[in-house]
């Protein structure tokens, strides 16, 4: 008997065999991504390269410039929207120049507000030559003070240091050598030799200087209403200026002489102590003289602010008060003797 599902040869109506069909699972693959990863890991690269370029800035830029930076950012938003000081000093909204549209017919306009390079980023180098330059002047100074005998007696009179002003130069009474006569501006001889030195050395130098009398708390018997301290101090500062330039210094050197009386003591616990009776000479270094400067173009501007207003109201009154200020401001600034407020 044949097996079943197959036919015996040779037997008549075989059922011919059924085909075996075997099925295997296939491999399904995913369906693709796309390129959504490359612009992902594109955009990380990009935001690495970005934070390394940034720290690399960082590290090449000084101090002084870190500061601005920072002060950049924690300006109010006052002062940005109506100006103020640092980086929106400037009197145009936009920095680049152009006709401001802003301003009306009558308007003044000044360059007080345009910033020249040295004062939109700090030197620190130059800054440290002219420290290094005021440094050597006062070694210059004590060695010219010590080797001369008609000097050398006075070396406790002249004090000198270094300030943020530059260097300072300060030659004060003792109880039994007084620099002035007593309540005059007259030069004793010895204070004309260590002046005349000292002139003959700021020279040596293109800073300018400031000079500033001071006197002690002793009052004039009639008080501030007539001659008083304020008044001395300023004469014995001119005075003291006089003998500088005998002595050679540039008369052009000299930016401001101030009288301050009895507010500015060298000893507060006893205001009649005689060291507070002085005269002080700064040699400015350059970042002060041009703060100096700055303070003096806005008070022009202030003054030719004031002035066009009352000449635009057309009140006589108004312009003689503008006239009024100008000529105290215009005082104040052109490096003359400055008077300060009396004060009691």
């Amino acid at each position: 008997m044949a097996p079943r599902g197959k036919a015996a040869k040779g037997e008549p109506g075989a059922v011919a065999a059924r085909p075996i069909v075997i099925k295997r699972g296939g491999v399904h693959r995913h369906a693709h991504h796309g390129g959504a990863w490359k612009l992902a890991y594109a955009d990380f690269m990009t935001a690495l390269m970005a934070f390394f370029l940034l720290l690399w800035l960082l590290s090449s830029v000084n101090t002084a410039e870190l500061a601005g930076i920072a002060d950049y950012f924690k300006m109010p938003l006052k002062d940005a929207l109506l100006g103020g000081h640092k980086v929106s000093e400037g009197s145009s909204i936009v920095d680049g120049g152009g006709t401001d549209l802003s301003r009306t017919q009558g308007d003044a306009t000044t360059d007080a507000g345009r910033r020249t390079p040295s004062e939109k980023s700090t030197n620190p180098r130059r800054d440290e030559d002219d420290q290094q330059r005021l440094r050597e002047l006062k070694a210059r100074l004590e060695a010219a003070v010590a080797s001369n005998p008609k000097l050398t007696p006075y070396q406790q009179n002249i004090r000198m240091d270094i300030t943020p002003e530059g260097l300072r130069i300060q030659i004060v009474d003792t109880q039994n050598r007084p620099m002035f006569g007593t309540a005059s501006a007259a030069v004793e001889p010895y204070m004309e030799q260590i002046l005349r030195e000292i002139g003959k050395s700021l020279n040596t130098l293109p800073n300018h200087v400031i000079l500033s009398g001071h006197t002690d708390a002793q009052q004039y018997s009639g008080g501030e209403k007539g001659y008083s301290n304020w008044e001395l101090s300023a004469d014995r500062a001119n005075a003291s200026r006089r003998e500088l330039i005998a002595g050679g210094m540039d008369e052009s050197k000299v930016l401001r002489v101030v009288g301050v009386g009895s507010t500015q003591n060298l000893d507060n616990d006893n205001p009649y102590d005689p060291v507070n009776r002085r005269i002080s000479i700064i040699v400015m270094n350059r970042r002060a003289e041009s703060a100096i400067q700055k303070d003096g173009e806005m008070r022009t501007e202030s003054v030719a602010n004031r002035a066009a207003a009352g000449a635009g109201t057309g009140d006589g009154s108004g312009s003689r008060a503008a006239g009024g200020a100008t000529a105290n401001d215009a005082g104040q600034t052109a490096g003359g003797a400055v008077q300060a407020p009396g004060r009691r």
